[in-house]
């Protein structure tokens, strides 16, 4: 594969946007290939990122994936390891549902992304290909003939083509597709870090609180190690602006005014102020590509519309992207046609289980089936059990968008 120029210059075969999962993934990845890459990061790590933090066994298979190393350090990080989920019906019942990977319970992970992503950095920064730029501001991106340039703080970049991984509000995006946001597929946040927060399940499990007034989002509690945990609010925009809700004032009142969380937060410290960010759902397909560029992500908008969930996709479409960038410079063609590749094969990976997790956004719109599921899964084991293998399994998790799921719970009774 031919070289633009050397590593020591603003030349490269391939210029990502952005070093968080999914720009880390694409750049880890393509570190194996002899591409040149160059890597433009706003920020400096080690570096806070607005977020859950929750991780996925998806996530950690993926680490795996990517590098061996990269998993072992990610073994050493502070993080704390959760083992299941508790969902609190708008009624205030709740359910526990354990993490199951091939049938066999398996913890997830909660982890600051001040950690996780500075894992990251360290094993893209082991490649002799990869360049990291921090401090790097992206001003403007332009397609020239055969390069594409990207201007910055600090100064000029040119590459073959370029990775847009620079999340939500994506400079890539806006650039050269003139994307804008569509609240119907996206959803404002936010979080607060607090220390003694108390009563967490034994087993660390992450907590999701549905309350009517934010359906179908969720208020979250997630254990963090130190006696800390991360706390959150996350709405639909579209409802956000049509019941005028104010998200601060909001988690402020159900934290500290109702019956099931005052308790808890009695004696707990705010560590920091509510702060906000957004969350470009994956409701609907994109266009997640053009002429000498590939959106990755948070910038292609992959984050999933019920959980919130969004770097285990992040990871996959950096990898996705890596080899389709290898693809391209194999065959010498960067031209739009051929990125449609690109967009194909994500779907073809993800949209089964986005789809599947519209349907059940939708659904949670209706507080009186979100209570009665709730209150089914608890008189039956066997539907509890069910709803894990649901978590993990693609093909179980379709039976929750169906119809038939539901009238089938009016009618079954535990044997």
């Amino acid at each position: 594969m031919n070289k633009i120029s050397s590593l020591s210059e603003k030349k490269f075969d391939v210029l990502i946007i952005g070093a968080g999962p999914a720009g880390a993934a694409t750049a880890i990845t393509l570190g194996r290939s002899g591409l040149s890459v160059g890597i433009l990061e706003k920020a400096r790590f080690p570096r806070d990122k607005i977020c859950g933090d929750a991780l996925s066994v998806d996530v950690v298979n993926q680490l795996k994936v990517l590098s061996p190393t990269l998993n072992a350090a990610f073994e050493k990080v502070a993080k704390t390891t959760s083992y299941g989920v508790s969902i609190y019906s708008p009624d205030r019942n709740h359910i526990n549902i354990p993490f199951l990977y091939e049938g066999k319970k398996r913890g997830g992970f909660i982890c600051p992304r001040l950690n996780f992503d500075h894992v990251l950095i360290g094993q893209l920064k082991e490649s002799p290909t990869v360049k990291l730029f921090e401090n790097c501001q992206v001003n403007q991106v332009t397609i020239k003939n055969e390069t594409v340039e990207v201007e910055t703080s600090q100064g000029s970049f040119q590459a073959q083509i370029i990775v847009g991984a620079d999340g939500a509000h994506s400079v890539v995006s806006k650039k050269l597709m003139n994307t804008s946001i569509d609240k119907r597929h996206y959803s404002a946040g936010l979080r607060m870090y607090f220390e003694n927060v108390s009563s967490f399940h034994a087993e660390n499990f992450i907590e999701l609180h549905f309350f009517q007034e934010i359906l179908p989002g969720y208020l979250w509690i997630f254990p963090l190690p130190g006696n800390k945990a991360n706390v959150g609010i996350g709405m639909l925009s579209s409802e956000v602006s049509r019941k005028r809700v104010n998200l601060r004032e909001t988690l402020e009142t159900l934290l500290l005014t109702h019956p099931d969380l005052k308790e808890r937060f009695q004696n707990a410290k705010a560590l920091e102020t509510a702060k906000g960010f957004g969350l470009p759902l994956g409701s609907k397909k994109r266009k997640l590509s053009g002429e000498r560029f590939l959106l990755t992500g948070d910038a292609a908008s992959l984050i999933d519309p019920f959980t919130g969930e969004g770097i285990a996709n992040a990871i996959r479409s950096g990898r996705i992207a890596a080899d389709h960038v290898i693809k391209s410079f194999e065959k010498k063609d960067f031209s739009e046609k051929f990125n449609r590749g690109y967009d194909k094969e994500i779907y073809h990976r993800m949209w089964g289980e986005l789809r599947i997790s519209r349907t059940l956004q939708r659904l949670c719109r209706y507080s009186w089936l979100f209570n009665f599921v709730v209150k089914r899964a608890n008189q039956s084991k066997q539907i509890n059990q069910f709803l894990a293998d649901s978590l993990a399994n693609i093909d179980k998790k379709k039976s929750l968008a169906h119809p038939g799921f539901y009238l089938r719970l009016f009618f079954k009774r535990e044997k």
